[in-house]
């Protein structure tokens, strides 16, 4: 168990928490939510032992290991990959490093052979004969394969780093586990075994993550930070939400009806307070009135975007023609022979673990790059918005916010144009902030209103969601699904995938493309695209 008592933490003068008191219990997994800013990495940290708090004081019951997952990406670059992922028990490694020491010794004495036989008897305790195939099955689950795992950190690219990371806060069956934004840089297939892994752990797990899916599959309970207090709710993120909704509601619908009554004893009392006949029945209503109190009903401190695509034109029947689509890149093949064809209803999710494929196909289709081989053709009556994955070229710029934007807008007028920046939350001063210095999450909510101001019919968002809180992303799923015209999309989002898609396209090993007219979860569920994928892996490993 882990607890924070009275725990408190400030900044300055300003308090991020203010005497929080919550307690983490054994075989719980508590998803941290709150708005961004709440504190919800400040406060995993403290937990941690990373950040002191102003007051108060953390306690974790005696003999439990904590383990957390790693921030630093660069701080294992001189270690190799399966010691990094062993350091996770750092005990363990020390055991290890301090016995290969000692045997390596030349005049090995009494003494060496007394500690190393102290040595191997913890070890043994620790299950240290099987850290390393322990160590490996984590990071074959997470999709580090087994030629990479004696390599140094230093030579993985950025989202293997992550993977062996987050395998290193797993090692070892830690008793508490913290766990920060652990499906960030991750493919599907590595969030799905995570959400197993978590599922079937048995000790305490706090996570934070945006990620609403992975929420409700893993969490048991919801711990949500607002105005720094921590309020504890049972069940996954749909049941907290909706709790929240509910109690919100019953508070409202309690203050009428006390407001109701506060009205009907006020005007009694107006009325008859002269008339010594009713008097006594003026005092008694007094006192009643007196003791009604109205709750107190504290706005949330969650923004919520308004995300709104309103295409200018309806879409005809001919929306996109794809035939035989090749790219090649550095010698690997990206897309081989790719063709399919649009009509006015898709709504398209490209998954598939090449991530490069999919953001080289929608250059493609948006005119940015040049395939190898093959054609495409939009429809006369599309027009088409683009979300670049990588967007940082779009912001290279000294203009302020307004004048970014409205250098894509038809309409100039500066009222008409910070309405759409109103929509994305930017507001009084926020017109005038450079777009060289805005965050990542701003810079995501400028390029949505790009999107919106557009008037586009046919939208092309490559992970969209990256940088942006639980409230966006939400805003953005909605807008989405009420988005009338056609949707190519890429998204680690589960949520977003399953409640917006109505057909699934996967590019796999090789470039080649599996379409099918289905949800998302019904795909993952088809044997018969497992044997697909399957026949692919093994046909590109022939030719290789």
């Amino acid at each position: 168990m882990i607890s924070a008592n009275n725990v408190t933490l400030r900044v300055g003068k300003k308090a991020l928490f203010e005497d929080v008191n919550i307690k983490f219990t054994e075989g719980n997994c508590y998803g941290l939510i709150g708005a961004n800013g709440a504190g919800k990495s400040t406060f995993l940290k403290i937990l941690s032992g990373q950040l002191e708090p102003t007051k108060g004081e953390i306690a974790i019951t005696p003999g439990e290991r904590l383990s957390f997952l790693q921030q630093d990406h660069f701080k294992y670059d001189e270690f190799p990959v399966l010691d990094t992922v062993i350091m996770g028990n750092a005990r363990l490694y020390e055991i290890m490093k301090e016995k290969e020491v000692i045997y390596a010794k030349e005049d090995f004495t009494d003494e060496d052979g007394i500690r190393a036989s102290e040595l191997e008897a913890e070890f043994a305790t620790m299950n240290g004969w099987e850290a390393e195939s322990d160590a490996a099955t984590l990071l074959n689950g997470l999709g580090i394969d087994t030629e990479l795992h004696y390599k140094y950190m230093k030579d993985l690219t950025g989202p293997e780093k992550v993977k062996v990371l987050l395998a290193q806060a797993l090692f070892g069956n830690p008793d508490i586990l913290l766990l920060d934004e652990p499906t960030n840089h991750l493919d599907l297939d590595a969030i799905a075994w995570l959400e197993e892994f978590l599922i079937n752990f048995d000790n305490t797990v706090i996570v934070v993550s945006h990620d609403r899916y992975f929420l409700n599959k893993v969490c048991t309970q919801i711990a949500d930070i607002d105005y720094g207090k921590i309020q504890l709710y049972a069940g996954n993120y749909d049941f907290w939400y909706e709790s929240s909704q509910l109690l919100i509601r019953q508070m409202k619908e309690a203050n009428k009806k006390k407001e109701e009554k506060i009205k009907e004893l006020q005007e009694f009392i107006s009325r008859f307070s002269a008339n010594a006949s009713k008097s006594k029945q003026a005092t008694s209503r007094k006192r009643a009135l007196e003791k009604i109190q109205l709750d107190e009903i504290k706005p949330s401190s969650r923004k919520y975007p308004y995300i709104d695509f309103r295409p200018n034109r309806e879409i005809g029947n001919e929306v996109l023609t794809v035939e035989g689509l090749s790219k090649t890149i550095d010698g690997e093949k990206i897309l081989d022979n790719i063709s399919f064809t649009l009509g006015h209803d898709d709504k398209v999710a490209f998954v598939g673990s090449n991530e490069l494929a999919k953001t080289v196909l929608f250059k493609i289709l948006i005119g940015e790059m040049e395939p190898d081989e093959g054609t495409y053709k939009w429809g006369v009556t599309t027009s088409q918005a683009y979300f670049p994955k990588d967007f940082g070229g779009e912001f290279d710029s000294d203009y302020t916010i307004t004048e970014w934007l409205t250098q894509y807008s038809e309409e100039k007028d500066v009222t008409y144009v910070r309405g759409f920046l109103g929509r994305m939350l930017f507001s009084g001063e926020d017109g005038v902030k450079k777009v060289n210095v805005l965050s990542g999450g701003e810079k995501v909510r400028c390029l949505l209103s790009k999107m919106m101001i557009s008037g586009a019919n046919v939208l092309l968002l490559d992970e969209p969601t990256n940088h942006l809180d639980m409230e966006a992303i939400t805003a953005l799923n909605n807008g989405l699904i009420k988005f009338p015209g056609v949707l190519l999309f890429t998204s680690r989002d589960h949520q977003i995938v399953q409640t917006t898609a109505n057909r699934i396209m996967e590019i796999v090993p090789g470039g080649h493309l599996i379409d099918k007219i289905t949800t998302y979860d019904e795909y993952l569920e088809s044997d018969e695209m497992a044997r697909k994928r399957q026949t692919y892996t093994v046909q590109t490993e022939e030719d290789d």
